[in-house]
């Protein structure tokens, strides 16, 4: 079975080859470096790393102003508090002036187990992706990871990107090169298609076997970039297999789920299924109980997937 490995350990590494490579990269954090693996970065350049402390808002804002002194800043911390406790900064001091910052939230979705509801961040991606502006992005591996981190600093804007906490399995291998905006076919099928984020990629990889084993041929797509989304791919697999099923580590409303539906609303309209967090807030526990309780792992999307499939 390949090793599990931490996005947030492979964006805290990609920071120091980038900051080796362009003194422009500057580090912040907010008294979490040792959490958001930012540490790296700290222990490499001291005089590019800035901890603000438990102060999310002042970090946004301060990082605005590093932006706008031709500075690539890269400010981190859960997502539960960046967009979360300081969405009002993050909108009037970046996303309305378009500052070239990169908001990287760790400790993404429930996956954060045991630090409880105050800590699970369910509702950033429905907070960011309502900025204009705003490119977003959530990676299904480590490896991903660390190519996306490698694109946003190139890339000129607003981004975020989304990370969670526990090790993930690969779901690619080292030749992958991630293309900000394009949906990668993970797998391909006729009968429908499985649209995924994060975590939930491997999820649907898993659903998809089993599915197999049904005579149902499902197409998985890891629509990593959330923002702007691949209307294409989205529309492709809509005419081609005939439905579409949503996974995301997040609420129902707001997320993927909103915005693949609008693209399938607007251009080719198909049955569709939403796995993700229904209208409610988790409970603490180990993260993979978690996952099970609110309907996060391969059976639920199995069990979509024969819903919509039912629909057609």
């Amino acid at each position: 079975m390949p090793q599990e490995v931490s996005m947030r350990e492979a964006y805290g590494k990609t920071l120091v080859e980038l900051g080796k490579g362009n003194r422009d990269i500057v580090v912040l954090d907010a008294d979490l470096s040792r959490s958001t693996m930012t540490q790296f970065f700290a222990s490499e350049f001291p005089d590019r790393f800035f901890d603000c402390g438990i102060a999310e808002q002042n970090m946004v804002v301060i990082a605005a102003g590093l932006a706008a002194s031709g500075k690539v800043p890269f400010a981190s911390t859960f997502a539960v508090f960046v967009p979360g406790r300081c969405f009002d900064q993050v909108r009037m001091s970046i996303a309305q002036p378009g500052l070239n910052v990169k908001l990287v939230g760790t400790h993404g979705g429930v996956s954060v187990g045991e630090d409880g509801t105050s800590h699970q961040a369910i509702e950033d991606l429905a907070l960011i992706c309502s900025l204009p502006g705003f490119t977003v992005v959530v990676p299904a591996d480590a490896i991903e990871a660390a190519q996306a981190v490698r694109v946003a600093a190139t890339s000129y804007g607003p981004f975020y990107i989304r990370l969670c906490r526990p090790k993930t399995p690969p779901v690619y291998n080292r030749n992958h090169r991630f293309k900000l905006g394009k949906a990668v076919t993970m797998r391909q099928g006729t009968n429908t298609t499985v649209i995924a984020v994060g975590l939930m990629v491997a999820e649907a990889l898993k659903a998809a076997e089993n599915l197999r084993r049904e005579g149902i041929d499902c197409r998985v797509l890891n629509m990593s970039t959330l923002k702007p989304i691949d209307e294409a791919a989205i529309i492709k697999a809509a005419a081609e297999t005939g439905a579409i099923v949503t996974a995301e580590e997040h609420l129902e409303h707001g997320g993927l789920g909103s915005a693949v539906a609008r693209v399938v609303a607007r251009h080719r309209p198909v049955p569709m299924e939403f796995v993700a967090i229904k209208d409610t807030y988790a409970k603490s526990g180990k993260f993979v109980e978690l996952l099970q309780r609110y309907g996060l792992v391969a059976k639920d999307i199995e069990r979509a997937v024969r819903r919509v499939v039912k629909r057609k």
